[in-house]
């Protein structure tokens, strides 16, 4: 099942986000997410209309999230969006991001994005992989414009023409 994040959800997103943060470098941020945060960030969201798509198993455990949010400010680039998609472990491989995925593109369509982009980890080649498999195109590589756990880090720049 897929529906929107409320903030009673924020505990079950800060347990699922916070490993990645912690011990992973799928994302560049050491900052971890708390509950009343990711609250606030559920709301502001929904008053901009912006998705924040939460997947569950049949038991009602969550496997994965989905959201996006402007790629850069300014009126020019309001057609542009960033997503972001995090899933649990046993979660991957299993067609939950790809449902994540189709609910979040078509929730972009319908509010007229243009082009949606992924920022991977160049050390998350199954992100790239898994980005490539649902027609994001490798755009960009930056290197070492990330630090974490003492070295820096390279972002593919992935885009998705809507």
């Amino acid at each position: 099942m897929i529906r929107q994040a409320q903030a009673a959800d924020s505990p079950a997103i800060a347990d699922l986000w916070n490993p990645v943060i912690r011990d992973t470098t799928i994302t560049f941020t050491s900052a971890l997410k708390t509950p009343q945060g990711l609250a606030q960030d559920i709301a502001q969201k929904a008053a901009q209309d912006l998705p924040f798509f939460l997947a569950f198993d049949a038991g009602d455990a969550l496997q994965g999230f989905a959201t996006y949010g402007p790629f850069r400010n300014g009126p020019g680039y309001a057609r542009t969006m960033e997503h972001t998609i995090i899933l649990a472990p046993t979660a991957r491989g299993q067609g939950v991001g790809r449902r994540l995925m189709a609910q979040l593109q078509s929730h972009a369509a319908g509010q007229g994005v243009h082009s949606l982009w992924a920022g991977v980890s160049a050390e998350n080649p199954a992100g790239v992989a898994f980005h490539r498999s649902i027609g994001f195109a490798e755009i960009a590589r930056l290197p070492e414009v990330g630090h974490k756990f003492g070295r820096w880090l390279d972002l593919i720049l992935m885009q998705k023409i809507l």
